[in-house]
C-alpha cells in the first residue's frame, strides 16, 4: 500500500498491516473450500492523504 495510506475497513478476512504490506488471511467461515466451490471475496478499504493519487499494487495470493 502506498506510503501515507491508512486501512479503514476490511471484510471476510483477518487483516494485518506491516509497513506498507497488507495481509489478509482466511477466517473460519471461508477457510476451506470443496473442490470446484466458489471462493469468498475478501478485501479492504483505505484512505489516502489529500491529493495523493497513488494506488495499491503488487497483489499476490498464497
Amino acid at each position: 500500500m502506498p506510503a501515507g495510506h491508512t486501512v479503514t475497513g476490511s471484510w471476510n478476512g483477518t487483516l494485518t498491516v506491516s509497513g506498507q504490506t497488507v495481509t489478509i488471511r482466511n477466517v473460519a467461515h471461508n477457510g476451506t473450500l470443496a473442490p470446484g466451490a466458489s471462493t469468498t471475496s475478501v478485501g479492504f478499504q483505505a484512505t489516502r492523504p489529500s491529493g495523493n493519487t497513488a494506488l495499491p499494487s503488487g497483489y499476490t495470493c498464497a
